[in-house]
């Protein structure tokens, strides 16, 4: 999967990003979209490189029904993220796929302002349809920090048709942010949702950090081994709460960070594997090279 966006392009790019949709309104400018070109490029450069597919998302998880209204844009922001990326999917000569990421209407990190099931299924609707129909392959959770909200997320996604990932805001004590543990989520999303999604991840934790909620043992049942697939990692095992107080950017050393994304594949079986807050090319590379067993 692509590595970090956000953080390369307030550093590398020194690029400000809108108050409400946040990433989502750079492609409406050309320093914008140059830059997002640029670093998807480099992610896909290394797929090709080592063979493997590679997997990208829009940069729109902040760009719901209640943000959009309240920003300067409009809907159609949506489809112009979506044609952008698969753009680039289209040019890359690549087994690449194209998806339209989502997030959870409150506070990923806290679960503050999140929804209920049935609020979060009428709620996230609206984006997922408006994704859905802009030629995207899969839809994306990401970070979501409390079981009634990925539900009704998962619910809307897998309304429309399209199959879809639920990522979430893990802690290392092997539960989510609202203290359900990660074999429960699985259990009840896979129960309630139709279609159910196509596997479940993490993202914004180190590997160390994952392989320690992994390692719970209420978390080492069929179902996780079975259902839970992939980590965007960060490039700190800091917490939330002490990367949010750090001014300067936490970033493990490449190989050392890749070695641990290894061990989830060797140990725990994941396929999926993506940086987040800290990490670049250098880490991509690094997994990317264990994965495909080369010098």
């Amino acid at each position: 999967m692509e590595g970090a966006l956000s953080e390369r392009l307030k550093r590398e790019y020194c690029l400000t990003f809108d108050g409400r949709v946040a990433l989502a309104g750079l492609v409406s400018t050309e320093a914008g979209r140059d830059a997002l070109a640029a670093l998807w490029r480099e992610y896909i450069d290394i797929a090709r490189i080592y063979r493997l597919p590679f997997l990208a998302t829009t940069p729109t998880r902040h760009a719901n029904r209640e943000r959009v209204a309240a920003s300067r844009y409009d809907e159609s922001i949506l489809a112009e993220n979506a044609a952008f990326l698969c753009s680039l999917r289209d040019q890359s000569r690549h087994e690449m796929y194209a998806g339209g990421l989502m997030g959870c209407k409150g506070d990923a990190y806290t679960g503050e302002g999140a929804l209920n099931a049935g609020e979060a299924r009428s709620f996230h609707a609206w984006q997922a349809g408006r994704l859905a129909r802009a030629g995207l392959d899969f839809l994306y959770a990401g970070i979501m920090p409390t079981l009634p909200e990925a539900l009704g997320m998962a619910q809307a996604m897998g309304d429309t048709g399209l199959p879809y990932f639920i990522s979430f805001t893990l802690r290392p004590d092997g539960r989510l942010i609202d203290g359900t543990r990660l074999c429960d989520a699985i259990e009840q999303i896979d129960a309630a949702a139709d279609p159910r999604p196509l596997c479940y991840l993490t993202n914004c934790i180190h590997p160390d950090r994952l392989y320690e909620a992994l390692c719970q043992p209420f978390n080492r049942t069929a179902a996780v081994k079975e259902r839970f697939w992939g980590i965007q990692a960060n490039g700190s095992p800091l917490s939330f709460d002490e990367l949010d107080g750090c001014a300067e950017l936490q970033c493990s050393e490449p190989d050392r960070w890749a070695a641990s994304m290894l061990r989830l594949h060797d140990e725990m079986g994941l396929k999926l594997f993506g940086g987040c807050c800290g990490t670049d090319a250098r880490h991509l590379a690094a997994i990317a090279r264990r994965i495909a067993k080369q010098p």
